[in-house]
């Protein structure tokens, strides 16, 4: 029978301890109602503003024949910098544009500083190895598209890249 009795002393001590919590918990609880009830309550015209804001439609309906003023979406762009053209010197252009063919003699391309290979270029012209530069060439010995394919070069820097490149074969 003690060993009966030690297990109803043990039992009855774990729940009076659990009910001791579970009453402190009301209390607190309680408490905390009455800290809090006085700041927002359903009367009070915070909480009901607070609450039209939250259920209020995303939008509205309006009949035909109904006139409402328009709150359409209105887009504010702010004053944007005009874009300041950069212009390439002959040197940034070969970098940029050039380089990817004349440096390694793609598509026909001659290499830049080996002479052998621009003696029929150059026997054209300089004038011609500009327009060729500019406008695109399409021959026997190779391809050159306009500009090198970089439209967005002017005319200037084009010219400039070339005169570049033609002062590394002397």
């Amino acid at each position: 029978m003690s060993r009966d009795q030690k297990f109803f002393d043990m039992y009855t001590l774990v729940i009076g301890v659990i009910g001791a919590v579970a009453l402190a918990f009301v209390v607190l609880a309680m408490k905390m109602s009455d800290l809090t009830q006085g700041i927002y309550t359903r009367d009070a015209s915070e909480y009901q503003a607070a609450v039209a804001e939250r259920i209020k439609p995303v939008g509205e309906v309006y009949l035909p024949g109904e006139e409402h003023a328009s709150s359409g979406p209105t887009v504010d762009t702010p004053d944007a910098p005009e874009p300041v053209a950069t212009v390439m010197t002959g040197p940034q252009v070969y970098n940029a544009a050039c380089s990817a063919c004349h440096g390694a003699g793609i598509g026909g391309a001659p290499v830049l500083g080996d002479p052998a290979q621009w003696v029929e270029r150059l026997a054209q012209g300089e004038d011609m190895l500009k327009q060729h530069a500019l406008q695109g060439f399409s021959g026997s010995t190779g391809f050159m598209p306009p500009k090198g394919g970089r439209v967005d070069l002017s005319d200037a820097e084009v010219t400039d890249a070339v005169e570049f490149m033609l002062s590394k074969l002397q």
